[in-house]
């Protein structure tokens, strides 16, 4: 997965959709559940390791935003501002799981204010350059996320399993 003359600093999905529907504050005593949906679009599923810095983000972004995953009408392949569509940040520390005998483990990601930290730079650097794009920004789509630290309740529906892994 990693190449051997550097450290992964950030590990992303990135995932092709049609809908998706995440949950980001779960139902408690005193209120139900919330969650936001998008439509067509891409599902992004991010992971920070230790060693991780700010100085990724914008590298980071760029590479989400310009990659030519997904499928326009003609089925050419363009970017999330070309088609525009609809994304979905989603924070996935599972993505930094070693296998270690039947259990997992997480030693290798970042600790949580660093996680966090890095996560809202990702979102604010991702609505800056999305908003920046006319035609993404008057189309109608939107940029959601979800919770940093909570447990990521999705449902996804794709035209196939269209998923990418990019390493940082």
């Amino acid at each position: 997965m990693a190449t051997i003359d550097r450290e992964v600093a950030a590990r992303v999905v990135l995932q092709q959709c049609l809908h998706a529907r995440l949950q980001v504050k779960p139902q408690d005593e005193d209120s139900d559940a919330e969650w936001v949906e998008v439509q067509r679009g891409m599902v992004v599923y991010v992971c920070f390791f230790k060693g991780s810095t700010k100085d990724l983000i914008p590298k980071m972004v760029s590479s989400l935003l310009n990659v030519k995953l997904s499928e326009s009408d003609s089925g050419k392949h363009v970017s999330i501002t070309e088609l525009p569509g609809d994304v979905l940040i989603v924070p996935q520390a599972t993505l930094g799981g070693k296998s270690k005998g039947r259990c997992m483990q997480y030693h290798s990601n970042a600790g949580k204010e660093l996680g966090m930290e890095l996560y809202a730079l990702l979102i604010a650097q991702c609505q800056k350059e999305l908003e920046a794009h006319p035609e993404w920004s008057e189309s109608g789509t939107v940029l959601h996320y979800g919770t940093y630290g909570n447990r990521q309740v999705l449902k996804l529906d794709t035209n196939g399993p269209y998923t990418h892994l990019l390493e940082f």
